[in-house]
């Protein structure tokens, strides 16, 4: 349904290093679908990304940096991974903090491959079940979240998948659960 989304605000929370396909992916189900998108980071201007971590893969341009922007102005957060955007993200105590006040506000936050390092950063993994890329599983429980391993993981408000392999899944099931919940106002 290209306009299931229709109304709907999405945030994507991104640093220097994100991977590629994992914010680009996710960002044109979400557009395809009617919705409209804001890429947040830490810095302004432009994020570095990569594929496979390692190889460059261009810029994308900012809309905003994290600290101004506010959880009542979106209906849905999208953490993309990459090691070192992840790690970029959850070093910032802004990002940190608009992740823990997204997730507690019930609405959709959607994290893939590492991007669930920000959901264990913020404090809100505990007595949740989520999946990951498999180097962040033990950090995953070792702040109190139980672990599968499967393409997609949907708990309550967190939607969580383990890697660019699963991103048909995952695009599927960040726009079915996106279209479910109302729009901001």
């Amino acid at each position: 349904m290209p306009d299931e989304l229709q109304g709907r605000k999405v945030a994507f929370l991104a640093a220097d290093g994100v991977e590629k396909v994992e914010l680009e992916q996710p960002r044109a189900a979400v557009v395809d679908a009617g919705g409209t998108v804001d890429l947040l980071s830490v810095d302004s201007g432009e994020i570095d990304a990569r594929n496979h971590d390692l190889e460059p893969a261009g810029t994308f341009p900012v809309d905003r940096v994290v600290e101004d922007a506010r959880v009542d102005e979106y209906d849905a957060l999208v953490l993309p991974g990459g090691t070192v955007n992840a790690d970029k993200v959850r070093l910032s105590e802004a990002a940190v903090a608009f992740v823990r006040d997204f997730v507690r506000s019930g609405k959709p936050v959607a994290a893939i491959c590492h991007g669930p390092w920000a959901l264990v950063e913020a404090d809100v993994v505990r007595d949740r079940t989520l999946t990951s890329y498999p180097s962040l599983r033990t950090d995953l429980r070792n702040a109190g979240a139980t672990v599968v391993d499967q393409q997609v993981c949907i708990d309550g408000n967190l939607i969580t998948s383990r890697s660019p392999k699963d991103l048909d899944a995952f695009c599927q099931a960040i726009t079915d659960r996106f279209a479910s919940t109302p729009a901001h106002t």
